[in-house]
Order: structure tokens, then C-alpha cells, then sequence
């Protein structure tokens, strides 16, 4: 009986997956600064906005978007190291990191109330760019093992 080979790694997976690694690398050491409360680095991160009113803002996120960014941050990071190594499991660790994603930035988008000098193309594109990277590298990965390229 004859087992089936896996597909040979296309040179686009290398790229999406060192892409996405250093994506998800910056969205890790954002969260871990955020929630450190390093107001030097939120400083630097959101120009034009006070640190302890961001602090504060990010104080006042409700439950749901707290844990949605915490699962968005580093279901993406796993998602990117599986899908380096060629793991099926990235498909699922992608899927639990649009989840997070769906709740912390659509809670951003929808509900969260307007930050004081929170203006500009880096406070309104930055959240859609989460949305459409995350969906990305969801289908991506799916696609990835549809095609048996993931074990």
C-alpha cells in the first residue's frame, strides 16, 4: 500500500510564514509593553495621545475585548510558528486568533469610546489592516492544508 506524500513546502509558505512571524512578533511585544503599563513605549506607539489616558482607555475595554487581544496577540503567534514547522494546528491556532481579533478590534471599532488625540491614517487603518491580515492568514493556512502542504 502506498502512503500519500506530503506536498513539498511552496516558497510562498516560507515567505508568508516569516512574514506573519514578524507580524505577530511586534503584536506579542506590543501587548506585553501595553500590559506592562510602560508609558514610554505607549508614548511612542500612539503619537499625539496622552499615555495614562491610553492606559486608562485600555483599562476601561470590558472583559470580552481584554481576553479577545490577549487570544488575537498569540493565537497569531502560534499560528505563524505552526505554520513554519508545517502544522495542520495552524489553521485552528489562526482561527482562535480571528476570534480574539473579532472581539477586541470590533469592540474597538464599534463600541469603544474615542480617544483624545487618537487621529489619523494609523488609528482608522490600523485596526482594518488586523482584520484583513487576520482573515489572510486564516485562509492561507486553510488553503495551505486543503492542499496538504500542513501535516
Amino acid at each position: 500500500m502506498q502512503q500519500a506524500m506530503p506536498a513539498r513546502a511552496p516558497a510562498h509558505l516560507w515567505i508568508v510564514g516569516i512574514l506573519s512571524l514578524l507580524w505577530s512578533c511586534f503584536g506579542a511585544y506590543d501587548y506585553v509593553m501595553s500590559h506592562m503599563r510602560d508609558t514610554h513605549y505607549i508614548a511612542s506607539a500612539m503619537p499625539g495621545v496622552d499615555p495614562n489616558a491610553a492606559l486608562a482607555w485600555m483599562d476601561a475595554f470590558p472583559m470580552y475585548a481584554k481576553a479577545g487581544w490577549g487570544l488575537g496577540v498569540w493565537g497569531g503567534l502560534l499560528g505563524a510558528i505552526l505554520l513554519l514547522i508545517r502544522s495542520r494546528y495552524a489553521v485552528w491556532a489562526f482561527a482562535v486568533s480571528m476570534i480574539g481579533i473579532v472581539l477586541s478590534i470590533g469592540w474597538q471599532i464599534a463600541a469603544a469610546p474615542r480617544l483624545a488625540g487618537a487621529e489619523g491614517a494609523m488609528y482608522t487603518v490600523m485596526p482594518w489592516l488586523i482584520i484583513v491580515l487576520g482573515l489572510f492568514l486564516l485562509w492561507y493556512s486553510w488553503t495551505m492544508e486543503r492542499k496538504s502542504v500542513l501535516r
